[in-house]
């Protein structure tokens, strides 16, 4: 039941309001205590009221007890005064005394009932020992007293056995008295207190519905601003420093909107480049196209160099396609990664044996430096991708006679690819954007070279996938380093 009950509270929407928990915090803060404090105040005033009238009462059955021993009332009660005294006390206090002898008989009731009889409890015989006894019957509301009536031993009485001053208890007086007037008091006290605590309830709720107003116009104007910059009436980052949490908020938001904006114009980047490196490709095989149609009996070898030129640039169409798609493949979620078990250092030998063929055209001698054997929890393909992008950039980069080194190394979590070139360097102004698509560094030399410029952004973009690091150290005019850090196992990740 109660389970359904919270159910059913998820589901109301207004429940989910931080205003209505702000009120009601502050509501029950200031209403609790406030019961708590009418419920102290009358038990305390209980309590009290009750102590007073018990000390009241003790003091006048003493001084009542003395009297009977003077006026010897336990053999003799005779004595008008005494009655007269037992009837007062029995009227004031809206209750009844009863006198108990030595030998436990009731020799006065003040209600005429027990007389003559025997009472034996256990708060007469400990009174008779000289103990006081206090009871409060809260439900049937009143109090028993138990004082002993005590004789002092004067000098004329006194002898070996008993001196002078000795005190002994010659019986008790037993005291029922009435509660009434406390209860009485205490639910008139009730009712006035009943009435101050709706007042202060009423109080409190307007002050906590207030608070909870102010106190929630910051996130108010941080959805307003939200909702302004969503319907596009601004791209201005916003601020509201009212508190510590709206300040988190607003910091969150206008670094996401710092990088929605970046993503905007780089796409906007990207398809103004991809228009451009796939238009380019055509360009020239329409050129030539035209060339060949606006000729008349063209010779087979220049028909054949034509030829030759456009199949280059279908290859080169072709291969920004397939990097392109290569690219949105990577850019999906990271669970479509095909993990298994692969040895680093056999594909690392596998990628370099089809690639030395490409550094012995330009003198480049490749060397691969395993320094321990790396099995890892990888996409195969992918990591085929970072090697082989990594490598082919630092030949075609790289300068005559120059040397390429692949090193393999691993710890207990990650395993890194170190791939370092003698080549020309990347500048410095220049190392933050070499992953960005389509970029070059020197765009007339990189048509030289050929590519696509997608090679280190699919590169990066294959590392994050694994939840790895890539980082460069170049130093322009003597070679670059890239250094890729990925987990051994996905545990890691």
């Amino acid at each position: 039941m109660a389970y359904r009950v919270k159910l059913n509270l998820k589901k109301l929407k207004i429940w989910r309001s931080l205003k209505v928990r702000l009120f009601l915090i502050m509501f029950l803060m200031g209403v609790i205590p406030s019961i708590f404090m009418r419920v102290g105040i009358l038990e305390n005033y209980e309590s009290r009221a009750v102590d007073v009238r018990t000390s009241d009462v003790q003091t006048q059955l003493r001084i009542i007890a003395n009297h009977l021993i003077t006026y010897n009332y336990l053999q003799d009660t005779s004595s008008e005064m005494i009655g007269a005294e037992l009837e007062q006390l029995s009227n004031l206090y809206n209750g009844r005394v009863v006198i108990v002898n030595g030998n436990l008989k009731v020799v006065k009731d003040t209600y005429g009932i027990s007389e003559g009889k025997v009472i034996i409890s256990e708060e007469v015989i400990r009174c008779m020992k000289g103990t006081n006894t206090v009871n409060y019957d809260e439900v049937n509301g009143f109090i028993e007293i138990t004082v002993p009536i005590v004789e002092t031993v004067s000098a004329q009485n006194a002898t070996e056995d008993m001196p002078e001053g000795t005190e002994i208890v010659r019986g008790v007086m037993l005291t029922s008295v009435s509660t009434d007037s406390i209860v009485m008091t205490m639910e008139i006290l009730n009712r006035k207190a009943q009435i101050v605590e709706i007042i202060i309830v009423f109080c409190i709720f307007a002050i906590a519905l207030v608070l909870a107003q102010i106190l929630i116009r910051p996130f108010d104007r941080i959805s307003k601003a939200i909702g302004e910059v969503k319907e596009g009436y601004t791209n201005e980052s916003i601020s509201v420093p009212d508190y510590l949490e709206t300040e988190h908020i607003v910091n969150a938001f206008n670094s996401l909107l710092v990088r929605m904006k970046t993503i905007d114009d780089s796409r906007q980047d990207f398809v103004a480049n991809v228009s451009h490196e796939l238009k380019t490709p055509i360009t020239s095989v329409k050129v030539l196209a035209d060339s060949l149609l606006a000729q008349k009996d063209v010779p087979a070898e220049l028909y054949h160099e034509f030829m030759v030129d456009i199949a280059e640039e279908v290859e080169r169409e072709n291969k920004i396609i397939n990097d392109l798609l290569a690219l949105v493949k990577m850019d999906k979620p990271a669970a479509e990664l095909n993990i298994s078990v692969v040895n680093i250092n056999t594909l690392a030998e596998t990628i370099l044996k089809r690639i030395r063929p490409i550094a012995r055209k330009k003198n480049v001698e490749v060397t691969l430096i395993s320094k321990r054997e790396i099995l890892a929890e990888v996409d195969e393909v992918k990591m085929s991708l970072i090697l082989t992008n990594l490598v082919e950039n630092a030949i075609k980069y790289n300068k005559e006679q120059g040397k390429v080194d692949v090193t393999l190394d691993a710890d207990h979590q990650f395993f890194t690819i170190e791939v370092a070139d003698t080549g020309i360097g990347i500048p410095q102004e220049s190392q933050e954007q070499i992953y960005e698509r389509f970029y070059r560094v020197d765009k007339s030399h990189s048509r030289e070279i050929g590519g696509t410029g997608l090679g280190l952004a699919i590169t990066r973009s294959a590392v994050l996938r694994h939840r790895g690091s890539i980082r460069l150290e170049s130093v322009e005019g003597k070679g670059s380093t890239f250094t890729v850090k990925i987990p051994l196992t996905r545990v890691l990740v």
